[in-house]
């Protein structure tokens, strides 16, 4: 992945068509090794989470290319090279485990991040995910803390300041029910996708994170199911 991180520095310093479409191939190259890696990422996690059996690279990866229509950065070329891992691949609608290398430091789009799952939840998922939390919130907590050993946080972005209506203002789990987005993430150090055992220890980093994922995705093929 080094060879990835030097590629996207460049690409930092010479974010226009004419420097892209000159390095072409050392993009490519780059590309290529990121992909071989998420490759190996996914059959790694495949033993664990059987959902992801039969994924391909392809199914997972996204462009580097930059939606600049509604943005004032008119940069075309993504910091970072991204890839979501989950049932069926990125477009399937289920949550699942997303990474990206970046260039270094922190926050996104350049710094590296982990995260684990939905950071755009349909209005029905989230009126049954909060209804599984206000019937268990212990459970729900207890995977949080779990994932919170392998240096995850749940995202706030967006919370809610109230309890939303039809629900319970005064349950013991009433903080976690104003959340908008119920997703786990964290910046790792570049070390982590650096180094032969890089593979193993991203897997292993990201499914500890597993349960609370399969507590979204309860929510979600609930609603796949025709069910309100």
């Amino acid at each position: 992945m080094r060879r990835v991180i030097s590629y996207l520095r460049d690409l930092k310093a010479h974010n226009e068509r004419e420097w892209f479409n000159a390095h072409k191939d050392t993009y490519l190259e780059a590309q290529s090794v990121f992909n071989g890696y998420v490759q190996s990422l996914i059959g790694r996690m495949a033993e664990t989470d059987g959902t992801l059996g039969g994924l391909q690279a392809k199914d997972c990866v996204f462009r580097i290319y930059r939606d600049v229509r509604f943005s004032k950065d008119k940069s075309p070329y993504k910091t970072h090279m991204g890839a979501y891992i989950c049932r069926g691949g990125k477009k399937s609608g289920y949550s699942g485990y997303y990474f990206h290398v970046g260039i270094g430091g922190h926050g996104y789009p350049d710094g590296h991040m982990l995260a684990v799952g939905d950071y755009c939840c349909d209005a029905k998922v989230l009126k049954i995910l909060r209804e599984d939390i206000q019937d268990d919130g212990l459970t729900f907590h207890n995977y949080l803390a779990e994932a919170a050993k392998a240096g995850f946080v749940l995202d706030d972005s967006w919370k809610l300041k109230k309890v939303p209506a039809g629900f319970d203002k005064e349950s013991e789990w009433a903080e976690f029910l104003k959340y908008k987005v119920y997703c786990l993430w964290q910046e790792p150090a570049e070390d982590l996708f650096l180094g032969d055992d890089s593979v193993e220890r991203v897997a292993q980093t990201m499914l500890t994170a597993k349960p609370f994922l399969d507590f979204v995705n309860r929510a979600i093929e609930y609603v796949k199911e025709g069910n309100e």
